[in-house]
């Protein structure tokens, strides 16, 4: 199965890109597409866990199965004043 991933702020500078499209084993889940890109990724495998995600503009937890075509996103985390 595709999924397609968007980057957003600091995910996006550290991909180089704003999105792309993976291919996943049947059966993935969040965190096996966090894991996946967190072993190819270095700024992504800093991350102590895995961090809020959405999937079809849905947040969604690490257990949540994948299906082809899903839109997948990592919300990165934000610092403000």
């Amino acid at each position: 199965m595709t999924v397609r991933i968007l980057y957003f702020a600091s995910f996006r500078e550290a991909a180089g890109r704003d999105e792309q499209r993976l291919d996943l084993p049947e059966g993935s889940k969040v965190r096996d597409l966090w894991a996946a890109l967190a072993a190819s990724l270095p700024h992504f495998a800093r991350f102590p866990s895995m961090p809020p995600a959405a999937v079809n503009r849905a947040y969604a937890p690490g257990d949540t199965a994948l299906a082809d075509g899903d839109e997948v996103a990592f919300l990165p985390p934000v610092a403000g004043g």
